[in-house]
């Protein structure tokens, strides 16, 4: 039975041991090959100190030695914290110190710039070096013992993987932490418990149909709930990861091709640069490709449609999550040409409510707050009990004869459901817009900003103003080979939305900045024009 994370490599080990799990460039390893080097690394990782449920930070590219370091960090009993491989030393010292870190597995090229922060990170007691370089940095310059990564993966104790102490934890333990970014404050960490994982990873196996046959393209980072959940998905069911960094969306269209890929997941930005004629996508013959996924956002109708031409047997899921609760809908591909602005229905084993201001059931079309109830729903943010009773109640309308009603995820997203069940998204409630006395969505905005010109993307921010309340920014990006004019915009604007939705101003952009998980930064935006 899996009910940790790490025993869902040991199950596939066991029925497929010679296939292969996990690819990276020339590197292709088999689940027998995975399994071993995670229980060496994870008996390394015991003998420097690793107890259970210990925060053990990962620190690097997407690689062979990320996807071991946290199957290990589970396996000898710690909680691993995927860090994304390209924030700053500053960014690192706060998420080491916000969740009392005590291992932390990097290269030598991050650790060097850590140096810097080193001294103020108290909880730091190993540091695990990968790759080349591992003796560059001497370790009498750190204020924490050192240790190679190569060293830990040699270790010499024979004990059995099911030793007792890698039997003490249970589902419930603490697994992973994501650091996720709000609309204000520093990142703050969404505890997930084993349970949380597994359960995440068998619900998404189950919609998209994934088996050992599957080959799945990893391009979201592991530090993001959607790209963790390739690495999950792919080692519960026995399917290949293949691991890839790119610099440009052609790239990843020739991975596509030449490793056979079966599903591939991504977020707005990346469908919009694969829908540019530059991608070669359209171009490139992908028979093996099942199915694509979206998350992090809703897909530009345009570019859906471009997609949906140059991938014609390939079918299209469309998703909504939140990291506090991982994944809440997802639309079924036959729904599309119907609903095509629809976040869908609730995945399996969830119930999805929609409630009102008073703590009631919304009726079909009325805007409420989507709540979350299964077995999904996070553990609540480390360190932040008033901020994780805010966000995780106890279920608006329990169950008959409950001695405690069971945790639900207030999402504070603002959604509506139709007649028949399905739901649409409206935007963020603590993004919505109060302008002219009128409140607006951002979101609808931006959809209807991209229906009117070929836009790769647009985003929409609101800045406070002493008579409307908020004046409505636009910024748009073109879609390649097209240009564009603010005007003109503005004017088919006053010909598609009511007057008090169209912006008082859009600002035409090279590029929108970008989370570390592919998806706009609207804090950064309002940053931009003073707006705290």
């Amino acid at each position: 039975m899996d009910f940790l994370l790490h025993h869902m490599l040991r199950s596939s080990a066991a029925r497929f041991p010679e296939a292969e799990a996990l690819v990276h460039g020339d590197r292709r390893l088999s689940y027998r090959d995975v399994a071993a080097a995670v229980a060496s690394l994870a008996r390394g990782l015991r003998a420097v100190g690793v107890r259970r449920c210990d925060r053990v930070g990962v620190y690097l590219e997407p690689s062979v030695e990320q996807v071991l370091s946290i199957f290990a960090a589970s396996q000898s009993g710690g909680a691993f914290v995927p860090m994304h491989h390209g924030l700053f030393a500053r960014q690192i010292a706060h998420i080491v110190n916000d969740c009392e870190m005590r291992v932390l597995i990097t290269d030598a090229s991050r650790l060097e710039k850590l140096q810097e922060i080193l001294d103020e990170t108290p909880s730091l007691e190993t540091i695990v070096l990968v790759g080349e370089g591992e003796s560059a940095v001497p370790s009498t310059s750190l204020p924490c013992q050192l240790v190679s990564f190569q060293t830990l993966l040699e270790n010499d104790d024979n004990r059995s993987p099911s030793e007792a102490w890698q039997d003490v934890a249970i589902e419930k333990d603490l697994g992973a932490i994501l650091y996720t970014s709000g609309s204000t404050g520093k990142p703050k960490g969404v505890m997930l418990s084993h349970g949380n994982i597994v359960a995440g990873a068998a619900i998404v196996s189950d919609y998209l149909s994934i088996t050992e046959d599957d080959r799945i393209l990893a391009v979201l980072p592991f530090s993001f709930d959607a790209g963790l959940n390739q690495l999950t998905t792919a080692f519960q069911q026995g399917s290949t990861l293949v691991l890839t960094t790119f610099l440009f969306a052609k790239e990843i269209v020739e991975v596509l091709e030449r490793e056979a890929i079966t599903g591939l997941a991504g977020v707005p930005s990346l469908w919009a640069l694969l829908a540019q004629s530059s991608s070669k996508l359209k171009a490139t013959p992908l028979p093996c490709l099942r199915y694509i996924t979206n998350t992090g956002g809703a897909m530009q109708e345009n570019v859906l449609a471009k997609l949906r031409e140059a991938l014609p047997t390939t079918q299209p899921f469309l998703m909504y999550g939140l990291t506090e609760a991982f994944r809440s809908t997802y639309l079924p591909p036959e729904e599309l040409d119907r609903r095509p602005n629809s976040i869908g229905k609730a995945i399996p084993n969830t119930e999805i409510l929609v409630v009102n201001e008073a703590g009631e059931l919304c009726g079909p079309d009325e805007p409420g707050e989507l709540v979350h109830h299964g077995p999904t729903v996070s553990m609540g943010y480390w360190g932040h009990p008033e901020l994780t009773a805010r966000v995780l109640r106890p279920h608006p309308f329990p169950q008959p004869g409950e001695a405690e009603p069971s945790k639900v995820c207030y999402s504070g997203d603002l959604v509506k459901r139709d007649a028949e069940g399905f739901l649409y998204f409206i935007g963020r409630r603590d993004n919505q817009i109060k302008s002219s006395g009128f409140r607006v969505s951002p979101t609808e905005i931006e959809e209807i900003l991209c229906k009117s010109a070929d836009l790769q993307e647009a985003a929409v921010i609101g800045i406070p103003d002493p008579v409307l309340g908020h004046r409505i920014k636009a910024f748009v990006v073109a879609s390649e080979g097209h240009s564009i004019q603010s005007d003109d915009l503005l004017a088919q604007c006053s010909t598609a939305m009511p007057r008090h939705m169209i912006p008082k101003a859009i600002e035409i952009v090279d590029t929108l900045p970008k989370t570390s998980s592919g998806k706009v930064d609207y804090p950064a935006l309002r940053q931009c024009e003073g707006v705290v």
